[in-house]
């Protein structure tokens, strides 16, 4: 049965439409630290995702919720649901980004659906954002995030008995904490281990979904520069287990836990 009411969901769908609109110079130190945090040691790489490296969140400490990201109701409807997570992004790259140079990027509440079912309440929200130089757009990407409830205290995977097929890909606490820095991602799943255990109810610590959304797309290019690049997470991964990323098919790409489950799909298409 589900406890969210329709006039909640009525309120919340009030925030679809909403924009924010911020600018600044795209510099090139903010692309060499995001391009380090998703483990490049070559400076003439280019990054994979390179404008997650700008317009990066920063709230005041007033501004910050208990979970560590910036409290709901000012962009993000307040979702009573005490869970958000990043389920997922679908984006095009329409031109090359001019480093140096002046940049919008316009984002907007797109969508909010609500579905309840065996697993509980689900809420999930559609955020667009574009980024423009010049009038022109460089970069259109739709990010996708789900509330829910609590749920059950969830396991560490069991490893199979023969590992999954892929490249070898295991973060330490060092990476998880230059990536959040990198992004500005404050939610305390990839670094506050008391809190992940103990108030959120996963067994270690969490590999960040654009992390390993990230070192995918990274494996996607050596195809080619792309065109457009998605992907979907399906299952949590954790501090201190091997992943496994592997290219599933004709543009298409996996990270593996080591339980052989699917954490994460992903397209790419090239130009």
């Amino acid at each position: 049965m589900s406890r969210v009411t329709p006039e909640e969901v009525a309120e919340w769908h009030q925030a679809v439409g909403r924009e924010e609109v911020a600018e600044q110079v795209l510099d090139a130190a903010a692309l060499r630290r995001f391009a380090q945090a998703v483990g490049l040691d070559d400076e003439s790489q280019d990054p994979p995702l390179p404008h997650w490296a700008w317009f990066l969140p920063s709230p005041l400490d007033g501004e910050i919720g208990a979970d560590g990201h910036p409290r709901r109701g000012d962009f993000l409807p307040d979702v009573s649901l005490p869970r958000r997570m990043y389920a997922g992004a679908s984006m095009e790259f329409a031109g090359d980004i001019e480093l140096g140079a002046e940049a919008r990027q316009t984002s907007r509440v797109a969508e909010l659906t609500h579905k309840a079912g065996r697993s509980g309440d689900l809420v999930f929200a559609k955020v667009e954002k574009r980024l423009e130089q010049g009038g022109a757009l460089k970069v259109r990407e739709v990010q996708t995030y789900v509330y829910r409830d609590e749920g059950e205290r969830l396991g560490m995977p069991v490893p199979s008995d023969t590992p999954p097929e892929g490249e070898v890909w295991q973060p330490d606490e060092v990476n998880l904490f230059r990536f959040s820095a990198a992004t500005a991602n404050g939610h305390r799943i990839h670094y506050d281990h008391p809190y992940t255990t103990e108030v959120e109810g996963y067994p270690a610590l969490i590999v960040h979904g654009p992390f390993t959304a990230a070192k995918l797309a990274g494996l996607a290019m050596r195809n080619g520069p792309l065109a457009r690049f998605s992907f979907r997470a399906m299952a949590p991964l954790f501090l201190g287990q091997p992943i496994y990323l592997r290219r599933a098919g004709k543009g298409q790409f996996e990270a593996i836990r080591c339980d052989g489950a699917i954490a994460m799909s992903a397209e790419a298409t090239y130009r």
